[in-house]
Formats: C-alpha cells, sequence, structure tokens
C-alpha cells in the first residue's frame, strides 16, 4: 500500500469510528479536505469551494451571511482531537485541521522500531547449548516486565489527563454561561425524551396510538427518534466537557414528583414528549395540528403573538415531499418549583429536535444566542421562547438560525 492509500485508509478509518459514526456532513467535509490533500499537495481550499462542493451552497454564497463552513471546520477539528486522544492515540498516521486553516494535515508517526534479538552464530564443528537460565536473569526479567506495565499505565493516565484539557479548553465561556443554571445545583439534570405509544408491529406497521379508535391496544412505548438518540449524546457531550453528569429519562416514566425536584430538559414535541402537556410549557409560541386547510393534521408552531414580519405558523417541509425545512422550539422556562429549570428543545420533527440541541451545544450558535438575548458575561440566561429554522440535507441538519425570540415572558 503506497503513502497516499494509507492515508486515505486512516481517513475512512477515522470516518468510521464512534465519534464520527452517524455524522454524514462531518465525514463528507473529512473526505473531501482529504482528497484534496492528497491530490493537491500545500493546496488549501476556499471557504466558497467548501460551501459550494461540500455542503451544496449556490453561486451566491456569501460566508459573511452564512458560517455553516467554519462551524462545520470546528466541528470537524474538535472531533479529531477527541479521536487522537481516544481510539486513536496509538495510530500510526496523524490527522489534523490547524486553526485559521482548511488544509488537512496528514503526518506519518510510524510506530516504534522493535529490535530483534541477535542470536549467536554456531561455531563450525562444534554444538553450541544453551546456557542454563538462572533465577538472577529471571528476576531482572520481570522487574523489566513490570516497570513496562508501570509506564503503560502512566502514559494512559496522561492521555486522559490530557483529554481531559482538552475537553476543559473546549467547554467555552458561552457554553458555561447559557448551562450555568443546570450546573449550580448539586443534584444532576435531567435529560427527558420523548417516548410516544404506538400500536401495531414493527414488521407489520405501526402508527401513532389514537385513544378513540384504540380502545384495548397492545401498546409499544419503548420508540424513539433518531434525532432524539443523537440529541442526547450531542447534551452528554457537553456536559462531560461542563463536568457534569446527566440522567437519561423517558417521558413516559416521568411523574410530577420529578418535575418539582430537579433541572429538566425536555428533548422532544408534546405530541410525544407527553409530559409536556402536565407541566408550565410555552406562552408564545406552541405545538399545534392544523385543523383545516391543505396541510391539516400535519404539525405546526404556532406563534400566540406574532410581531410584524413573522408568520403566525412555522412549517416545515409537507409529510409527502422529502424534508428540507423543518422548525423547532428552543425554551427556558420555569418549573413547578420556581426554582428550578426547564429547557424545552423540540422540533416538529425527529431532525428539527436535533437542530434544536445542537442549537444549544455549539459555541458559536449559543454566542449569538447570547448576544440576541443580551445577557452580560456574569449575568443569567433569564426565561425566552424561540423559534429556530433548520435546513436538512439528505436526512440531516446542516444549518439553523433563530426566526422569532421573546424574552423574559414568565414571571420571576
Amino acid at each position: 500500500m503506497n503513502e497516499k492509500e494509507l492515508y486515505l485508509a486512516q481517513i475512512e478509518k477515522i470516518a468510521n469510528s464512534s465519534l464520527l459514526h452517524g455524522s454524514e456532513s462531518l465525514c463528507k467535509l473529512l473526505r473531501y479536505l482529504a482528497r484534496t490533500a492528497v491530490d493537491h499537495p500545500g493546496s488549501h481550499p476556499k471557504e466558497y469551494q467548501i460551501a459550494t462542493e461540500v455542503f451544496g451552497r449556490s453561486a451566491d454564497f456569501d460566508p459573511q451571511m452564512d458560517s455553516t463552513v467554519r462551524v462545520q471546520v470546528g466541528r470537524l477539528r474538535q472531533k479529531l482531537h477527541e479521536y487522537y486522544a481516544s481510539e486513536g492515540v496509538g495510530d500510526a498516521i496523524l490527522v489534523d485541521l490547524p486553526k485559521g486553516s482548511y488544509a488537512l494535515g496528514l503526518q506519518h508517526r510510524g510506530p516504534v522500531p522493535v529490535q530483534k534479538e541477535v542470536q549467536p552464530k554456531p561455531v563450525a564443528g562444534r554444538n553450541v547449548a544453551p546456557k542454563p537460565r538462572n533465577w538472577a536473569i529471571a528476576v531482572t526479567a520481570l522487574s523489566i516486565l513490570l516497570a513496562a506495565a508501570i509506564a503503560v499505565i502512566i502514559a494512559q493516565r496522561v492521555t486522559g489527563n490530557k483529554a481531559a484539557e482538552a475537553a476543559e479548553n473546549y467547554s467555552s465561556p458561552a457554553l458555561r454561561l447559557f448551562w450555568k443554571g443546570f450546573l449550580a445545583g448539586p443534584e444532576e439534570p435531567w435529560v427527558v425524551f420523548s417516548n410516544a405509544s404506538f400500536v401495531g408491529r414493527p414488521e407489520t406497521g405501526m402508527r401513532y396510538l389514537d385513544p378513540a379508535r384504540d380502545t384495548q391496544p397492545k401498546i409499544l412505548d419503548h420508540y424513539t427518534g433518531v434525532g432524539e438518540v443523537l440529541a442526547i449524546h450531542e447534551l452528554d457531550h457537553v456536559f462531560a466537557t461542563l463536568h457534569r453528569q446527566l440522567r437519561v429519562k423517558r417521558g413516559s416514566l416521568l411523574s410530577l414528583d420529578d418535575v418539582k425536584n430537579n433541572d429538566l430538559i425536555f428533548v422532544g414535541s408534546p405530541a410525544e414528549n407527553l409530559t409536556l402537556r402536565d407541566i408550565p410549557g410555552t406562552r408564545e409560541f406552541v405545538f399545534r395540528r392544523l385543523p383545516d386547510g391543505a396541510r391539516k393534521g400535519d404539525l405546526a408552531i404556532v406563534g400566540l403573538h406574532s410581531q410584524v414580519g413573522e408568520p403566525r405558523e412555522f412549517l416545515g417541509t409537507p409529510n409527502n415531499l422529502p424534508l428540507t425545512d423543518d422548525y423547532a422550539v428552543i425554551a427556558l422556562v420555569r418549573g413547578l418549583n420556581p426554582s428550578r429549570s426547564i429547557l424545552i428543545l423540540a422540533g416538529t420533527t425527529t431532525l428539527g429536535t436535533q437542530a434544536a440541541v445542537e442549537y444549544v451545544c455549539r459555541q458559536s450558535s449559543v454566542e449569538q444566542l447570547l448576544l440576541r438575548l443580551s445577557v452580560a458575561p456574569t449575568g443569567e440566561v433569564e426565561p425566552f421562547e424561540a423559534v429556530l429554522h433548520a435546513k436538512v440535507t439528505r436526512g440531516v441538519p446542516i444549518e439553523s438560525e433563530i426566526v422569532a425570540l421573546r424574552k423574559s415572558t414568565f414571571p420571576q
């Protein structure tokens, strides 16, 4: 295998690792930058080039108005750091993405050669018998092995410390400020994911439970969406960088006592996260199924007090078309116990939910949100409600922006 093939094989290994598996946009970006690096050594891809050739942006792409490339490159850079601090710590080829550049670095760091033991040459006409081992040699050998084992343990701890340091560096002031209310208490925040009730069977087809027609159904309540799964992974990663644990619970198992006694992060809309219907919710943007019209029955986000220039209804792509647009609510509200906080991250589809969670877990987007909320660096994030518009490509949210925002709609 030549050098080019070795590099591309390493790229595929990283793309198939647990850190990048399932992130189609990052894998596509990684492969594109790698192919550019091996086919055109020394070249430096431009932001416009990446936007149009990787993320499908139009020819009028404006990097001042669209930060997709910078955000995705930053994500990929962090994933590479994490990979080489964990799964790839012993890999022979190092792949990095230096800050301030879109050129991928590929370096060969081959394994340390193992010295072969030199065997004594036989003397002609004589049989050379091996010298008998003695206990002193055996003890020495065992001591060397023990020392080597201790060295490996120390090296692993050092690697772990470096990974922790990288995580500490990654937890930006903006993320710490946004999540401060969920970090201050002694108890772990709870992530409550949507857990709708279905009837039917997976092999023959399932549908949502309809109490009006399903009088004695066999209920399946152990399914959730792809977006919710990826969202919980994203939240767990961010809280790990903030040195806090999360507790995860499905919505159907949550009690009102749980709501009173914990800070909660709801992942998924009230259409599936049914517990949201029983607790203080949003006052400006609510989820409703349209009662009539061409989109009758579709789930929409409805603005109760629409402002000039805002639509009253936020609707994603029709169900009979490939999903390219979705909307989600990001809302911080007070709980049943006013000293507790509830963060609602909910899309009209599972991908909208994923986009909402990713928005509050990314440094760049959180910085924008804090700026729009006018939160001081030493301040607190007060209750707010926002509507997020997410662009979706091949089942992956790739770009999101806040299209409506309300501040402090809840009594203190």
